[in-house]
């Protein structure tokens, strides 16, 4: 009997400190929930990125409480995360321009305009990884105070880039009016697709 109390003790401890996985996306685990820059952060919803019938990257929003919709996502206040998770190989130039891309089509051109040295910051570390390996994990954090921090494969490639303006621009990207995949953004909003 002792042994049995001992043995659920010693699974019930291993099991708090594995992360649980809320969701699958195209064979990607998405854990439940994150910590950015001592922030508890939920996952909001999880999705495929896909490109003429190919799939790009698995997609978790994570927030500090769980909203559903693009409205509210871009209204609420502290800490975010965007996790991003390579399906397959890409150029560090085409992934890039792809942000770049997804920037313009969901602002005005003077929004644009304000926002383009802070997309050439983005672009040019993208650029510095060469390529976005199958299996790369690409997190982008809103830190308040601090910015835009990416992070490749786990290391911060560069400085924060500034502005929570700019962190919203991103994910309006996923979000916004002309969002890259409708089918995406109900999925990072919770309502399925």
């Amino acid at each position: 009997m002792a042994t049995r109390i001992r043995s659920a003790f010693v699974l019930a401890v291993m099991l708090a400190g594995a992360p649980l996985h809320a969701a699958e996306v195209a064979g990607v685990n998405i854990v439940e929930s994150d910590r950015v820059a001592g922030v508890d952060l939920k996952l909001n919803g999880a999705g495929l990125r896909t490109r003429a019938f190919f799939k790009v990257y698995a997609m978790g929003l994570y927030l500090q409480d769980k909203q559903t919709t693009a409205a509210a996502v871009l209204a609420a206040p502290g800490t975010k995360r965007v996790h991003l998770r390579m399906l397959r190989d890409v150029d560090a130039g085409d992934f890039g321009k792809a942000l770049e891309d997804g920037l313009r089509d969901n602002h005005g051109e003077a929004e644009f305009k304000a926002l383009a040295p802070r997309i050439a910051q983005l672009v040019a570390i993208m650029n510095e990884m060469k390529q976005a390996k199958t299996g790369l994990s690409i997190d982008l954090d809103w830190v308040p105070g601090s910015g835009t921090q990416v992070n490749i494969g786990g290391q911060p490639p560069g400085k924060p880039i500034a502005g929570e303006d700019f962190y919203l621009a991103l994910l309006r990207i996923w979000l916004g009016e002309n969002a890259i995949s409708g089918d995406l953004k109900k999925s990072l909003l919770g309502q399925g697709g």
